[in-house]
């Protein structure tokens, strides 16, 4: 579903990417763990077409199909999804609004009827039970006064919504509490199918005790110098990331 390979990036004129490579293929979850700045977001926001990063070397391609150069809408109609670390928030746009606007953009895109509002609200209606969201929080502005789990129970809302064949998940348990953890793991948990994928980015383990990863890259200086199951997660989580540090041990990571 998902390739990169040798893929370097840069914000202005500092490279970020170093030469990343990775399979991702339908069916799998994908965990990439790494200290701060070792360019896990990086990754994240340059699959999902943000103009800020400018990638220099390298490709990407989704389902056969580059993305380098494929406008971020494009991708997103094509079904890769970007849950942000930080939502922000959006005064005067209601939430159900924003997502039965974009909900209509994907069908559109693929020749499908639109749904009217009591269309999708019935399929609201289902969909927020995923994330045993308040169902008047999205009656609100996007996010406007939302407490930080909310914000990260939204993100995993559209997704439910938007029903993406590749997910990016940018850190979608930090400053979450055990309960708001658990709740947005199994609305992921929720959403795993055979013919869907995910990439979960995460600074820590824990997540990974409820969504158990097919396999988990370490992420260091812009390049995957580790891969392997659930254990690696467990051995950061005992030893950190300095044994792990030396580009020279760096592997190429496959699904």
């Amino acid at each position: 579903m998902l390739q990169i390979t040798n893929l370097h990036a840069s914000v202005g004129d500092v490279e970020i990417l170093k030469g990343v490579d990775l399979q991702v293929n339908a069916g799998e979850v994908h965990a990439i763990m790494g200290p701060n700045g070792s360019g896990k977001s990086t990754l994240a926001n340059v699959l999902a077409g943000n103009p800020s990063f400018t990638t220099t070397a390298g490709d990407a391609t989704f389902e056969g199909e580059s993305l380098l150069g494929m406008p971020p809408e494009d991708r997103a109609r094509a079904g890769l999804f970007l849950c942000f670390q930080h939502p922000i928030e959006v005064p005067g746009v209601r939430l159900d609004h924003f997502m039965r606007a974009g909900f209509n953009a994907i069908r559109k895109s693929k020749g499908m009827d639109e749904y009217d509002v009591l269309k999708f609200d019935r399929l609201l209606n289902e969909r927020v039970d995923v994330v045993e969201m308040d169902r008047n929080l999205t009656k609100r502005s996007v996010n406007e006064g939302f407490s930080g789990g909310e914000k990260k129970r939204n993100e995993v809302l559209q997704m439910a919504i938007f029903e993406p064949k590749l997910s990016i998940l940018d850190e979608p348990d930090s400053g979450l509490d055990v309960d708001a953890l658990r709740i947005v793991a199994d609305g992921i948990n929720q959403l795993r199918r055979p013919d869907n994928a995910i990439i979960l980015v995460t600074h820590y383990q824990r997540i990974l005790n409820y969504v158990v990863p097919d396999q988990v890259h370490v992420l260091i200086d812009g390049r995957i110098v580790r891969s392997g199951g659930k254990e690696l997660a467990l051995e950061v989580e005992s030893r950190g990331y300095d044994h792990l540090g030396r580009p020279a041990e760096a592997t190429q990571a496959s699904g």
